[in-house]
């Protein structure tokens, strides 16, 4: 079993500034991601982190999360993996929450009622499910018929999205997808997951104290 996984959503671009569902559409950082990126690498080369170096790094294939991945110094041990893409919004990427509970689907909510023509929720936390069970510890190969991580202590370090980060987190602590509705994330944020009393937990949550300072917050 891994010691920790650490989860970085990547930084701010301008569709995430703005709202807007991020899915498979590849924007890229703003400054002030690129900004957040390397405030966040800066912090994770210092004491107690001292840039995780035998940790597994993965990335989702999407720029924002590569480019994030690259300015924190991870880049040339990252492995991508087709898993951590963001959640397909389908007819509602590039689209605002507000706008579309004024124009398509008033109430709308996307844990509850998803997304036409997209990936269903339970599509994206089979996804994740595969990940989770499939990390290896000395290859980061997926092995997809184990229930179980096979990581020898060591740390992963994931650089994600979102919705695919907050979905992977309710099903490390074995919860349905639904329930990541309740881990608010912002952009650059850093998470920890790990163990309490032999079971999975949630160690650090959305801290974003390595952005003191920029111009635009979070």
């Amino acid at each position: 079993m891994p010691a920790r996984i650490v989860l970085v959503r990547h930084g701010e671009t301008e569709w995430s500034a703005t709202g807007r569902h991020t899915g498979r559409t590849d924007i890229p950082l703003t400054e002030e991601g690129r900004a957040m990126a390397r405030a966040l690498g800066a912090r994770l080369a210092k004491d107690p982190w001292n840039g995780l170096p035998d940790a597994l790094v993965y990335t989702s294939p999407l720029g924002r999360a590569k480019e994030t991945c690259e300015l924190a110094g991870f880049g040339d041990r990252a492995v991508e993996r087709p898993e951590l893409m963001e959640w397909d919004y389908g007819q509602y990427e590039g689209r605002t929450g507000v706008d579309i509970r004024a124009t398509d689907h008033p109430g709308w909510l996307i844990w509850r009622d998803g997304v036409p023509g997209g990936e269903k929720l339970s599509e994206v936390a089979a996804r994740v499910d595969t990940f989770l069970a499939g990390l290896n510890a000395e290859h980061g190969v997926p092995e997809p018929d184990t229930t179980v991580m096979h990581c020898a202590d060591r740390d992963v370090v994931l650089f994600a999205h979102g919705h695919v980060l907050r979905i992977l987190t309710a099903r490390w602590l074995g919860l349905p997808p639904e329930f990541a509705q309740r881990f608010k994330l912002g952009t650059a944020a850093l998470c920890v997951l790990s163990w309490e009393y032999g079971a999975p937990a949630v160690e650090v949550w959305n801290d974003l104290s390595h952005l003191e300072g920029l111009n635009s917050g979070h």
